[in-house]
């Protein structure tokens, strides 16, 4: 079974996709790093470092996945729906016409369910049923999955009409009533070193770092991990906060305090252990975070596209 993904980023929902037993032929992306890591870790994969725009022709394939960029529905960025950022989902839809894919996965923020926001989630509603597929969207958690992380996200899902066959999003098998239990900071990071001297980002708490509460304990599952080294969670060894007052926060104590490191970021995010973050002249260490910050949670992405249908034959 092949995909074909797009907004790859570093291959966040690829290994998703690659662990539900498919092989991705083409991936896609315009950040340099994120290409090195991708095929790091997938060298067999044609990545393609382009503007999705400029991309002609595509390969077959059974399913198109893609994590078109979030900037202008998202919490951490400027939220403007008339950005084109946001209409880039139409590039999806144009490889969607020309693969024909059994079924595509769509992933995204669940800022786009906000009211300002319908208009544009409506549209791609109309443009993926135009183009002859039976969609569904629901907004997951990832914690609810096997991630160590509260990560909501919109994804969205089309089924080729032709086939016949309902989609379902699949329930969750970690949390309260489930099986298993979520998956903690502890569970996620908790072998690894308390001071990676190098690899987390070390400037000081700024007033703005310091307007909430960043951290959680070790038997929790974390915040949510974002793009920017600035604001990503403060590992559990540091101090809790105490609110002191609206929007103000301070550390209860003097004992050394710190974010979580960019590797401790991928296990959070639910990346293997063994994930490869390679040294090149475009690795720095904001550009780490940021790709791992950017990327769809493997388990997430897995557990979605292993719901959909056996169409595959």
């Amino acid at each position: 079974m092949k995909a074909v993904s797009l907004f790859s980023g570093c291959g966040g929902s690829d290994a998703g996709v690659i662990a539900a037993g498919f092989d991705v032929v083409m991936a896609n992306d315009k950040l340099a790093y994120a290409k090195d890591v991708y095929l790091a870790n997938h060298a067999a994969t044609d990545y393609r470092l382009n503007d999705v725009a400029k991309i002609e022709t595509f390969p077959d394939a059974e399913l198109l996945v893609g994590c078109y960029p979030c900037q202008g529905f998202s919490q951490g960025g400027v939220r403007e729906a008339s950005r084109s950022i946001n209409t880039l989902y139409l590039e999806f839809a144009r490889a969607l016409h020309a693969i024909r894919p059994k079924a595509f996965v769509v992933e995204n923020v669940s800022g786009m369910v906000r009211k300002n926001f319908a208009h544009l989630l409506q549209d791609q509603f109309k443009v993926f049923t135009d183009a002859g597929y039976q969609v569904k969207a629901q907004v997951l958690n990832a914690a609810d999955y096997g991630v160590a992380q509260d990560r909501k996200r919109i994804l969205i899902v089309g089924v080729r009409n032709d086939l016949g066959v309902e989609y379902h999003f699949p329930e969750p098998t970690h949390g309260p009533g489930c099986e298993q239990p979520h998956v903690t900071i502890r569970d996620a990071i908790g072998d690894l070193p308390a001071w990676p001297e190098g690899e987390f980002y070390a400037r000081e708490f700024h007033w703005y770092y310091l307007s909430r509460d960043r951290r959680r304990a070790w038997d929790e599952v974390s915040k949510t991990i974002v793009a920017n080294p600035r604001h990503v969670p403060l590992h559990p060894m540091s101090p809790r906060l105490i609110k002191q007052e609206h929007n103000v926060w301070s550390f209860e104590t003097d004992a050394p305090a710190r974010r979580f490191s960019y590797r401790e970021a991928a296990r959070l995010q639910g990346f293997a252990h063994d994930f490869v973050f390679p040294d090149t002249p475009a690795g720095s260490l904001d550009m780490r975070y940021k790709v791992i910050g950017n990327a769809v949670p493997p388990p997430l992405f897995e557990a979605v596209v292993k719901a959909l249908p056996d169409v595959w034959g």
